[in-house]
């Protein structure tokens, strides 16, 4: 095979190979072609030179709603894909079973970045989220949509990768568990791994993790009190250990609330990385306090995780999560997307949720992507 674009002598970092190291990788009919030094040019392929610039997998953010103009949280994929590198957004449940064929039609086949997505039990999905109206769409019962939620899953495997539930004072004020018992049960038919969003109690953190199965997600994973998962004195809860040990995936699902420095210091001083980072990206926290994927990644570098544990958070344990281990390698035969990312020394200001601010000395940008194995970003 001819490959059709190579990246020259980069500094790859690729968690799902353990390979950090100056390498060159090819790209070929929408997929990986060709890892290691010294790949061999056709007279048809075009070649990069990285110079040593970092490229890894195309970066997977397991949390966003990018269901533009149907619904008024969501952002443009393909904006968003330019400015901080995703080839992959997942969105996480903007649309349920009466508007996903139009999700479908009018933005995921439409988006030149890859569009996956976890499918709301609740009817219409997240309708009701704007800075003038607030409507938990898990609080009216009447909503929860089990029977066409299974057969609009069964429709859409291309797509769906999961079934979505927020659950808490906000999503479904005094309903409690209800929609979650509901949402597993439709996880459990369509065989699909559930995602569930927590904020303020009820239920509590530990009610939701006692509930979910392995291979679920509990995404708002280091949100400030109340519902944190660390006690007052800072230790890491004992119910969110035995939740890790069960193979519950924590992710982080940064948003416009669901976020702070003091949870995730104390956290990570406990020893508990995040299994995936995602930015939870949405109209009202685009222009702060999450902004996009890589600043997310970067307020956890700076907090204290490797450069190569924030990457795999980003990219091979997303598709872990996803199930979809073609996501997040440079391996030959993956996915044919890459992202290039510059790491700068320096002072960056960095917000949470509850406006605390921090001084971090690093910060990861975006400088460039291919996707479905073309040079995509910048033209």
């Amino acid at each position: 095979m001819q490959h059709e674009l190579i990246l020259r002598g980069a500094r790859v970092i690729d968690p799902s190979q353990n390979h950090d190291a100056i390498a060159d990788v090819a790209f070929a009919n929408g997929l990986v072609s060709g890892f290691g030094r010294d790949l061999r040019a056709g007279t048809g392929t075009v070649v990069r030179e990285m110079n040593g610039a970092i490229v890894t997998p195309g970066l997977i953010d397991l949390h966003t709603h990018v269901y533009w103009g149907g619904t008024s949280l969501g952002i443009d994929a393909d904006e968003f894909c330019r400015l901080s590198g995703v080839t992959t957004s997942v969105d996480t449940g903007s649309a349920g079973p009466g508007n996903f064929p139009g999700f479908r039609k009018h933005v995921i086949e439409r988006s030149e970045a890859r569009i996956l997505a976890y499918l709301h039990v609740s009817f219409a999905g997240i309708y009701g989220f704007s800075k003038t109206v607030m409507v938990g769409e898990s609080q009216d019962m009447r909503l929860m949509a089990p029977r066409e939620a299974v057969a609009v899953a069964e429709a859409n495997r291309d797509v769906i990768v999961g079934i979505k539930v927020r659950v808490g004072a906000h999503a479904s004020g005094t309903q409690g568990t209800a929609p979650l018992e509901i949402a597993l049960q439709v996880a459990e038919e369509t065989g699909l791994p559930l995602m569930a969003h927590i904020d303020e109690p009820p239920p509590s953190y530990e009610a939701v993790l006692d509930m979910l199965r392995p291979g679920d997600v509990l995404t708002h994973c280091f949100r400030p009190f109340p519902n944190s998962p660390v006690t007052a004195q800072g230790a890491v809860k004992p119910a969110v250990r035995k939740a890790r040990e069960r193979g519950i995936i924590f992710d982080i699902g940064h948003g416009k609330g669901s976020f702070a420095f003091k949870t995730a210091r104390a956290m990570l001083a406990g020893g508990f990385l995040p299994d995936t980072i995602s930015s939870d990206v949405h109209a009202l926290c685009i222009d702060g306090p999450a902004f996009d994927q890589v600043t997310t990644m970067s307020k956890m570098l700076c907090l204290g995780m490797s450069l190569t544990e924030v990457v795999a958070a980003s990219t091979v344990n997303a598709a872990v999560a996803l199930k979809r281990m073609e996501y997040g390698s440079l391996k030959v035969g993956a996915l044919g997307d890459a992202t290039v990312l510059a790491v700068h020394d320096g002072a960056f200001d960095y917000v949470d949720v509850l406006g605390e601010h921090m001084t971090g000395d690093r910060r990861i940008t975006a400088e460039g992507v291919v996707l479905r194995g073309r040079w995509w970003h910048p033209v």
